[in-house]
């Protein structure tokens, strides 16, 4: 098995772990969730974990993740560790960001950027 067969493999078995903080029960909070919920279920089935948090709620949890605007997609695994803000509900920035699709003509649309941890 060459290489890029070998890194196929792995990047279907790859496991997400996801948190996605949000400003409490609005309508772009609920549309967020169910945008990336779609989104997962789709490119991630059984391979990812997806644990939603209000920030008014559990404001610790948003202070340990450095949390200054919302939505807010924190990718924990595969590292490395990044962050998507601002409108998640766009399918090709999501994967663009979670790294399951490449950049279409050397440019991501939206803001994704590496944690700097």
């Amino acid at each position: 098995m060459d290489d890029f067969e070998k890194g196929l493999g792995e990047s279907e078995s790859t496991h997400y772990v996801l948190r996605l903080y949000v400003a409490g029960n609005t309508q772009r909070s609920a549309s967020t969730i169910l945008a990336l919920r779609k989104i997962c279920e789709e490119h991630l089935q059984g391979r990812y974990q997806l644990e939603v948090i209000d920030i008014y709620q559990q404001p610790a949890a948003a202070r340990t993740d450095d949390i200054i605007a919302t939505p807010t997609l924190v990718k924990r695994l595969p590292l490395p560790i990044r962050r998507m803000i601002g409108d998640l509900t766009k399918t090709e920035r999501v994967l663009v960001g979670l790294n399951l699709t490449e950049v279409q003509n050397g440019q991501d649309r939206g803001r994704s950027e590496p944690d700097p941890d």
